[in-house]
């Protein structure tokens, strides 16, 4: 059993139940693997949210790139694998490795925080640091706009939700209000967040997924 990078926050999860290791979180993933590895069952995750941030995530790169002053780098395919995880980071650079966010709608993209908002997107970062050797990573928010064809699905959504028998006029311009950002500088649309890399992250790692791997283990033989 090796976790994907962009699944060991779900690991990391602290329980809330003194004395155990594993939260409840951290088993029900690891219940879902054992399901999927045993019997074929895996539990697909797609949404409007994760369709957007696939078809926007090369015009993301593009921007971020732009405004940060990356070096010019094609996304990268290469997959990177240990003994514990693996994953594909989206960008390796020279030094450091940077991961792109789509942020679902003006409302979801960090506008003022100054530290990273999602600890999952820590974890992942550790784990991309593990895997490429790189000691420095960035996550980079960026704020694109959603396409057309989402869009019509959410002014539909929400005309359905206020029981409009038409959709009004008002309620598809606070649709794309949320939705489209053009009118905005691109220095404004991009946040970045930065990790360093934590050698005692990683050993805290490694000693959750030994837990996970036992655990892993009883549900197997119960299957």
């Amino acid at each position: 059993m090796k976790i994907r990078c962009s699944s060991l926050g779900k690991i990391m999860t602290s329980s809330r139940n003194k004395g155990e290791v594993l939260s409840q979180t951290a088993k029900t993933y690891i219940k879902e693997l054992a399901i999927e590895h045993t019997h074929g069952i895996r539990k697909e995750f797609s949404s409007r949210y994760t369709d957007k941030g696939n078809i926007q995530e090369n015009y993301a790169i593009e921007m971020a790139s732009r405004v940060l002053g990356l070096p010019f780098a094609l996304k990268n395919d290469q997959y990177f694998e240990n003994e514990f995880i693996k994953g594909t980071p989206d960008l390796i650079l020279e030094d450091e490795i940077v991961d792109i966010k789509c942020s679902w709608d003006g409302t979801t993209f960090p506008w003022f925080e100054d530290e990273l908002p999602n600890k999952d997107y820590y974890w992942q970062m550790i784990g991309y640091m593990w895997l490429t050797g790189k000691k420095r990573a960035r996550i980079v928010y960026c704020l694109v706009d959603t396409p057309e064809d989402i869009v019509q699905d959410e002014i539909r959504r929400t005309s359905w939700k206020k029981f409009e028998i038409d959709v009004t006029e008002e309620t598809e311009n606070e649709v794309r209000a949320k939705h489209e950002f053009s009118h905005i500088s691109e220095n404004k649309r991009v946040r970045a967040f930065q990790v360093e890399l934590n050698y005692a992250n990683i050993e805290q790692v490694k000693e959750k997924l030994l837990h996970a791997k036992e655990y892993y283990n009883e549900l197997i033989s119960k299957l």
